[in-house]
């Protein structure tokens, strides 16, 4: 990493990505948790109850995002992320707490709150602390810490489940330990690396881009110095110093200016990039691991352990982003995801419509994940992060997330529709259409970001 303070450098970008973390597994967690709490609510056969209890989190997410931007462009980045930790903590705690199936959606809702925050400001925080020549691999720790995240979430699941018998009723389960405590405990378990991010949180700095632009030029100097030192410090806010005056005719105005012809392609771009992460699929794999694993032929007592198959894929999978992100490029990468989830998909469809069972399906499955942990996964938050101009960052990125949780709950939402009426090979069909046209999109749409400052990306993708 030449002579930056390596050490600086990576303590903020973990701390600011522990928000990933707890993204990860509050969003995930969940899924361990739905077979006892939906017997211990009695929602197990009201679908629309349990459609509620999944999603109140995603409706969360829709709100944070589209509010983060807003405040963390007027208050700063670190002010917003102290707030997400907040949300954390508390939701951890209240959720398993509550015995009262509406205050355990007020919960769910809370950390959902945190999860749009946090998925909005970890990777654009980091993306402005990062030297251009390493910032796809810093901020795609951001995405390795969610799927450590997911990963945690899906053993902590596994391990304090105690086994079912085979012969357990409905009534057995809800009676046990699994019933009335296990999934509590489930929920609990984010409190330590929530409180963790809240007390870490305020040895971060301000990010150095947001200081400069609202006349903080000398605290921004001093955080530039401690990452690359004086003369990198110098040249960083000279480049960030024109991009203001490039904009100096452009009154600051949020999503009245975002909103702009000015922005206008970059901006659809960047809600392209987001959503498409959602409609390629892989995310119901995570979401509905019960209902897909049980297609393929598996016991629910199969369920939580090939759950944390792909947990283990999901996690080995981003490391190999984390190396190929600066090498091969954001563009290659987009291509390669899409593509390969394309094919991925419409095999995993042919294998469902000819009722193939067994260990095999579990291999498609982790290939979906690992391809998608690759590329897709990291990838999108490096280009959104990447892609916007800094005096709109914040409020670009909001708005890209809050279309990326959109695309989520619309995914969640459809698929056991899909599922129900076109079966598991129709619905991966379709995602795998979605997959191979997005491929088109990327390749004739799509620029390379990689090795540039954020100021030549504004250059090239606004003011060109």
């Amino acid at each position: 990493m030449g002579n930056y303070n390596k050490s600086f450098i990576y303590f903020i970008c973990l701390v600011s990505a522990m928000g990933g973390l707890l993204f990860g597994y509050d969003w995930v967690v969940i899924g361990g948790a739905k077979p006892f709490y939906e017997l211990f609510f009695s929602i197990s056969e009201s679908p629309v109850m349990q459609g509620v209890a999944m999603s109140t989190a995603l409706v969360g997410c829709l709100i944070g995002a589209m509010v983060a931007g807003a405040l963390a462009d007027r208050y700063g980045r670190k002010p917003l992320l102290i707030v997400a930790a907040v949300l954390f903590t508390v939701s951890a705690i209240a959720t398993g707490l509550f015995s009262d199936f509406t205050l355990f959606n007020i919960a769910r809702f809370i950390g959902g709150v945190g999860i749009g925050v946090a998925s909005a400001l970890s990777p654009m925080y980091i993306a402005e602390i990062s030297p251009s020549e390493v910032r796809g691999r810093l901020v795609s720790l951001n995405q390795m810490t969610i799927v450590l995240g997911i990963l945690a979430a899906q053993i902590v699941n596994w391990q304090l489940a105690e086994p079912i018998p085979a012969d357990f009723t409905s009534a057995d389960i809800l009676a046990s330990w699994n019933g009335q405590m296990g999934w509590r405990w489930m929920f609990w378990a984010e409190a330590l690396p929530a409180t963790a991010f809240l007390i870490l949180a305020f040895f971060i700095p301000e990010s150095p881009r947001w200081q400069a632009l609202h006349g903080f030029s000398a605290q921004a100097k001093n955080t530039l110095s401690r990452i690359g030192g004086e003369d990198y410090a110098t040249n960083s806010l000279s480049q960030i110093s024109e991009s203001a005056k490039s904009d100096a005719a452009v009154q600051s105005g949020g999503l009245r200016e975002l909103f702009t012809r000015r922005y206008s392609a970059v901006l659809l771009l960047g809600v392209i990039i987001a959503v498409f992460q959602q409609w390629c699929g892989t995310n119901v794999i995570f979401n509905y691991a019960q209902e897909i694993f049980s297609a393929a032929g598996y016991s629910v007592g199969d369920v939580l352990f090939n759950i944390v198959i792909t947990g283990v894929a999901n996690v080995l999978f981003t490391f190999v982003a984390l190396y190929t992100v600066d090498r091969l490029g954001r563009r290659s990468l987009m291509l390669i995801g899409a593509s390969g989830l394309g094919i991925i998909y419409l095999i995993l469809g042919t294998c469902y419509y000819y009722q193939i069972t067994g260990f095999f399906m579990v291999l498609i499955v982790v290939a979906a994940i690992s391809c998608y942990a690759m590329t897709l996964g990291p990838v999108t938050w490096v280009l959104l992060s990447e892609i916007f101009p800094n005096r709109v960052r914040g409020v670009a990125m909001a708005t890209c997330t809050f279309a990326l949780w959109v695309g989520c709950c619309t995914l969640t939402f459809s698929f056991p529709s899909l599922n129900a009426s076109l079966g598991s090979s129709g619905t991966f069909w379709i995602y795998s259409a979605i997959c191979l046209l997005s491929t088109c999109f990327f390749l004739f749409r799509l620029p390379e970001t990689k090795g540039k400052s954020l100021e030549e990306l504004e250059r090239e993708l606004v003011n060109s």
